[in-house]
Parts: structure tokens; C-alpha cells; sequence
């Protein structure tokens, strides 16, 4: 799991986060096959075709309250005394209202013809068959027809990630199947000789494989399916035999490490003997060393080795690439503009994401940075719940704007 995080002459080489995501979004292949599947089984897929709203919503005027239907013209202006007759409850037809009258009626109760308005019931005071209105405006606590969708209008449209909330507004329009894309298939690739599995004693030499870890279960958060996981050794016909035997079974190959300059990193020759490799220097902090080429016609992402490297790259350049090869439309979140708890007054030539979070301040909430910042230590990573960004050549103040990545945004 080589790779190194220091800085190098060569800057004018070096590529921009916003230059490495356009390339490989440049070269990203058609989203998976179609398939249908039932609603219940549609959360976290990506819509494959646009749906549309098949009737109504609301199908009919109903009340948002419980309590009392009326026609608001034979209410004086001031408000005062109908007499009381009928109801009308959720789940029955229409009742009707007789004219100079007000009818008893519950929460998304079908409105009578002659109502137009709804007063709630702690508004009004009950005596002797008759109850008290007070004034009124026309339409209140009136659900009317269509007034949130028309039956034929845009419902959600392809390349969404289903959500919980989507299946419900899919499943109130009688949408019981959806067609979505099947998921992304990802061989997921440590590289190197040092790396033990969990669970494994550890030799002279050797560390545990965070790197698979931690992409697995961004993959996973990102809706992606894991065909394949396994560490490849510093040995380049068996580097060859494993990516040969990976990429059978994947629509994408991502390995860690191996991408750098080492003598032992076999990760890139294999690569080139298999299909075509690019090799890019990013300006970015931690990281910088990424490649993206194809092994047997499959495309292929290698990212650096050190964990918090792998880890912000995934995060930051890998994750659009990913996310539209799924056939997803919404690739890239905002982040949030907020002030700085922290100074930056040394500029440096890659652009830093810094592991962050929100702290209270007098003024609503700061962005704090861990002490610790180096691309090896992951204990910074577990504490942020963000990542600062500083782009290239910038200083910072305290009270600054910084531009601030929640991990909530970045992850899912």
C-alpha cells in the first residue's frame, strides 16, 4: 500500500481537482442494464426512465382539519350560528351539505359540493345542535383538487437515487413497480505485499487493510454492489491474473495503492499490459497520485495508497465518476460557505481538504480543524464530520470564509 503525500517540483503538471473529475467524467460508460422491481424493493435505486403523475393529487377537495364544512357566504362576515347537520368522514363518500348549514367533518374528509371552507374544531363552540363559527376566510383548511399535482405532470424524473420520501410520493400515486438500473458492480483492490487480512496475525512489515474498509462502505453508502474484494501482491503475473479475474465479474475495477513511483509498484505495469493506463498528479491534499485507464475493456480507478488519501479522493474525485456511471443525475453537493475557527496563514500549492467539523460559535457555528492532519492518520478522519477546503495558494483568517463538505452530503 505505497504512496507518497509529499510535494514535488513538477506543479505545472499537476492536474486540478475540477480538471481529474471532468476527464473521468468524460469517460464514463453507459449506466447498467434496466430491470423492474416492486416498490418495496426501490429504495436506494437509480430511476432508469421518468415517471409520471397518474392522477390527481389531492383526487378531490378534503378537508386539513378536523371540524366543521361550510359555504363561507351564509356565515355573517363577523362569524356567528349555523345549525349542525351531518358528517363527512375520511374513507366515505361525499356527504352533502344543505344550504344556511354547517356539517361535522374530519381530516382529509371528501368536502360536500355546496362547501368551500373549513373551520378547525377547537375554533368553535357546540350547543344544542348548532355551532358557533367564528369569521372566516373563503377556502380555509381546504385541500383543493390537483393543488399539489395534475394527473400527466412530472413526478420524478430518471437518474434519481430513490428515497424513503420518494417511495411514498411513488406509492400514493398507485406506482406498485419502478424501472431502475442495476447496480454498479465494483471489484474492489488493495496492492501490496504489507497489507494483512483482519483477523490475521500481523508479520515483520505488515499492516491491516483499512483502505478496503473504508471504500467498501463508501461504495456501499453510494449504491453500489461489491463483486469482488481481495489484496494483490507486489508479484506482476499474479498483479495480471487477479485483475484479469476481477474485472470478469465488475462493470468498474478501484485498488489502492500501487500508483505511485515504488519499485515495487507493480499495480501500473499490469495495468498497461491489459488495457491502457493514465497516470495523473492531482493538486490536491492529502493525496495526489490517481490513475484511470481499463484492464480487459473495463474501466479501472486507482487511487493513492495512504488511508486518508484513498479515503478524501474517493470522496472528493472518484465519487462523481462513480455516481454517474450508476446513471445518476445529481453528482456534486455544494458544501457550505462558513466562518473559520482556524488560521491558515501559510499558502500551499495543492488544494487542502482538512479534517473539520462544526463548532457553536457566538455567531451560529465555526469550522475547527484537527491537529493532526497527516494523510496516514485516520483517528483525525473518525473525529471530523467534514472536510475543509482551501484551494491552492489561498490563506486563511480566523472569521474567514471557508468552503465546508459535510461527510452527510459526500457519502451518500
Amino acid at each position: 500500500m505505497s504512496g507518497c503525500d509529499c510535494e514535488r517540483p513538477q506543479r505545472h503538471s499537476w492536474l486540478s481537482v475540477d480538471e481529474a473529475i471532468a476527464r473521468l467524467l468524460s469517460q464514463t460508460p453507459a449506466a447498467p442494464a434496466v430491470e423492474r422491481v416492486v416498490l418495496a424493493a426501490a429504495c436506494g435505486r437509480i430511476l432508469a426512465e421518468p415517471l409520471l403523475a397518474r392522477m390527481d393529487s389531492p383526487a378531490w377537495n378534503n378537508s386539513a382539519m378536523d371540524g366543521y364544512a361550510l359555504r363561507a357566504a351564509d356565515l355573517p362576515a363577523e362569524g356567528g350560528w349555523l345549525p349542525l347537520a351531518g358528517r363527512s368522514a375520511a374513507g366515505e363518500a361525499a356527504a352533502t351539505l344543505t344550504a344556511g348549514h354547517a356539517l361535522r367533518i374530519f381530516t382529509g374528509a371528501p368536502l360536500p359540493a355546496l362547501a368551500d371552507t373549513v373551520v378547525a374544531q377547537e375554533d368553535c363552540q357546540l350547543e344544542a345542535g348548532a355551532v358557533h363559527l367564528p369569521a372566516v376566510r373563503v377556502g380555509q383548511h381546504v385541500r383543493q383538487r390537483a393543488e399539489e399535482l395534475r394527473a400527466g405532470a412530472p413526478l420524478l424524473s430518471a437518474g434519481r437515487r430513490l428515497r424513503a420520501h420518494d417511495l411514498g410520493l411513488l406509492a400514493s400515486q398507485g406506482i406498485d413497480w419502478v424501472a431502475v438500473h442495476r447496480p454498479l458492480r465494483v471489484a474492489l483492490l488493495s496492492s501490496g505485499d504489507e497489507l494483512c487480512e483482519l483477523g490475521q496475525p500481523l508479520a515483520a512489515g505488515q499492516i491491516y487493510d483499512a483502505n478496503r474498509h473504508t471504500l467498501a462502505n463508501l461504495l456501499q453508502g453510494w449504491g453500489c454492489e461489491i463483486s469482488e474484494s481481495r489484496v494483490m501482491p507486489d508479484n506482476l503475473p499474479q498483479t495480471c491474473d487477479q485483475l484479469l479475474a476481477a474485472a470478469a465479474n465488475a462493470d468498474v475495477l478501484i485498488s489502492s495503492g500501487g500508483v505511485s513511483v515504488g519499485e515495487e509498484d507493480h499495480l501500473k505495469a499490469a495495468v498497461r499490459q491489459l488495457g491502457r493506463l493514465d497516470v495523473w498528479q492531482l493538486a490536491i491534499q492529502p493525496g495526489k497520485p490517481l490513475a484511470f485507464g481499463e484492464v480487459a475493456g473495463i474501466p479501472w480507478i486507482g487511487l493513492p495508497g495512504n488511508p486518508v488519501a484513498v479515503w478524501v479522493t474517493a470522496l472528493m474525485v472518484a465519487r462523481p465518476w462513480l455516481l454517474k456511471a450508476q446513471g445518476r443525475d445529481e453528482l456534486a453537493p455544494t458544501g457550505w460557505l462558513m466562518p473559520a475557527a482556524f488560521d491558515w496563514p501559510k499558502a500551499k500549492p495543492r488544494r487542502q481538504f482538512l479534517r473539520a467539523r462544526l463548532q457553536p460559535s457566538s455567531a451560529g457555528q465555526e469550522v475547527v480543524v484537527h491537529p493532526h492532519q497527516g494523510s496516514a492518520m485516520l483517528a483525525a478522519a473518525s473525529w471530523a464530520d467534514g472536510l475543509a477546503d482551501i484551494g491552492a495558494g489561498a490563506t486563511l483568517g480566523q472569521g474567514d470564509l471557508v468552503r465546508y463538505w459535510p461527510l452527510a452530503e459526500l457519502q451518500y
